[in-house]
This record gives C-alpha cells, sequence and structure tokens, in this order.
C-alpha cells in the first residue's frame, strides 16, 4: 500500500504543481477582473519574474527563497508601470493593449539574450523542497481572502459594476484599478518564478499567448467573481488534459474545449458563483 501511495505521489506530483502554478496564474487575471478589467498582462509579469529571479539566483546567489518575493516585486514593478498606460485606455482596447503586450515580451525575451538566453533559452538548475508550493498558494489565498474582506474588496466590487457611479459615492476607480494592476503583477511574477523551478528551463515560448488564453479559460471555468473560481478553474484545466491523456489521449483538446463550452452554456458565471449561493439561502428561507 505505502508503495502504491508512494508511485501515486511521484507519478502526479508534477502535475500537483503545475495545477499550482496555473492557480497563482488564475489569481493574477482574476485579481484585474474584480474590478472590471479583461487583461492578459498576467503573462508579461510572470516573464519578468520567472527571467529576472533566475538572474538573480544565478548571478547574484541568492538563495531560492528570496528569489521568490523579489519575483512578486519585479511583476508588481512592470504592472504598475504597465497600469499607467493601459489604464488611459477603454475596456476592449486594453485588452488588445494587453495582448499586444504578451507579443512585445516574446520579441524582448529573444532579443535580450543577457537576461534571457535568448531562442536557446536559460537553464534554471534550482531546487526547492515540494512543500514550498503549496506554501506560496497559501500565502496567495490568504491576501485574496484578506483583501475580498476589506474596504478595497468592496471597492473593487462597485467599480466593476459601475466605475462612474463608484466614483459618484466617493470611490478612487482608478486607484482602486492602479492597485488591482500591482495584486495581480505580484501574483504573476511569482507563479512565473514558481513555473521556472517546476520546469528547470526557460524560452521565449514559456510565457506566450497559450498561457494567456489558459488562464482566462480557467478564471471563466471555475468563477470570475470570487478568488476560489480561479483556483478551481486552474485545477481542472491541470487534470483534465492528464484523465483525458490517460483515457482518449487522441481527444485530449476536445475535451478541454467541450468542458469549457459546457460551462459557459450551463453555468455562465462558473463554478463558483456567490450571487447564486445567496440566491438559494433566500429562497431557502
Amino acid at each position: 500500500m505505502a508503495n502504491t501511495l508512494a508511485d501515486l505521489w511521484e507519478a502526479y506530483r508534477s502535475t500537483l504543481g503545475f495545477a499550482i502554478v496555473n492557480a497563482l496564474f488564475g489569481l493574477s487575471t482574476y485579481a484585474v477582473l474584480s474590478v472590471g478589467i479583461l487583461s492578459f498582462a498576467t503573462v508579461t509579469y510572470a516573464a519578468a519574474g520567472g527571467f529576472i529571479g533566475t538572474q538573480l539566483a544565478l548571478q547574484l546567489h541568492w538563495p531560492t527563497l528570496l528569489v521568490l518575493p523579489a519575483a512578486a516585486v519585479a511583476g508588481a514593478a512592470l504592472a504598475w508601470l504597465a497600469a499607467l498606460i493601459l489604464l488611459r485606455l477603454d475596456s476592449h482596447w486594453m485588452a488588445l493593449a494587453s495582448l499586444a503586450l504578451v507579443l512585445l515580451t516574446r520579441v524582448v525575451a529573444i532579443n535580450a539574450t543577457g537576461l534571457t538566453g535568448g531562442v536557446s533559452g536559460l537553464s534554471v538548475p534550482l531546487f526547492v523542497p515540494f512543500v514550498v508550493m503549496p506554501a506560496l498558494l497559501l500565502i496567495a489565498v490568504l491576501l485574496f481572502w484578506r483583501l475580498g474582506a476589506s474596504w478595497y474588496g468592496i471597492a473593487a466590487r462597485a467599480v466593476r459594476e459601475d466605475a462612474v457611479v463608484a466614483a459618484t459615492i466617493g470611490i478612487p476607480a482608478r486607484r482602486i484599478r492602479m492597485l488591482a494592476f500591482v495584486i495581480s503583477g505580484a501574483t504573476g511574477g511569482a507563479g512565473g518564478m514558481a513555473l521556472a523551478l517546476m520546469l528547470h528551463f526557460l524560452s521565449p515560448d514559456t510565457y506566450f499567448i497559450n498561457v494567456a488564453f489558459t488562464m482566462i479559460a480557467a478564471v471563466v471555468l471555475g468563477g470570475s467573481y470570487h478568488w476560489a473560481g480561479a483556483i478551481i478553474g486552474a485545477l481542472v484545466f491541470t487534470v483534465l488534459p492528464v484523465l483525458a491523456q490517460a483515457v482518449l489521449p487522441a481527444f485530449e483538446q476536445v475535451l478541454n474545449g467541450v468542458a469549457l463550452l459546457l460551462i459557459m452554456i450551463f453555468l455562465p458565471r462558473g463554478l463558483i458563483d456567490p450571487r447564486q449561493w445567496r440566491l438559494r439561502r433566500v429562497r431557502a428561507r
């Protein structure tokens, strides 16, 4: 029995690790969705955190446990700079501009060979105990749980519903959105470094469009009205391909698309929907 459990752990430990990384990316995407902004820029923050954190460890010999918060700071700083530009745009133009930022990130990653290794990529010979990964996610969960119950969480929900109305009652909508970008950047930067620790190799293709769409799909699947939705969606999108590969390998991508389509049809607000839960409790009373 013990040997069987050990074999299962060895077989699926990496799957759990990637689920945690995707959950961090999902939380980063949710941070800006919580104020009514669709942004793909988490990929850029992840790239900044991954490449800068790796260089700090390789060149300056920083310990890995110090590199993770440094990656979060790098992502937050880049998100603040991005917000200065993106917040000047309307919502749909903001989404397109963030997508262009992802494309620009790949161009920079290819040409900034001193930082990223260029097309040859960058080896990441760093190792941490696996317990660090769930601990990192737990810190993020505690942060989002505390923010959701704070004045910021109330203001973010008001801005998401209607930024103009929120401003008329004294909520600084631009400041709230700026904070959302910084939170998204910090979470995405830490997730980018966590991905580097999982892959042990980085290249310009590590942080690209496919990651961005996976993040958005995970949040839509789990529910974009609560931070837990990002985690549930990331878990499903990580585990489902593994199960599909074991059962129906030829239909792996088809099953992903069907699952997302069914959720959007029958649960348009995602698997985690606090409003629906409240309505059910009212009806029950």
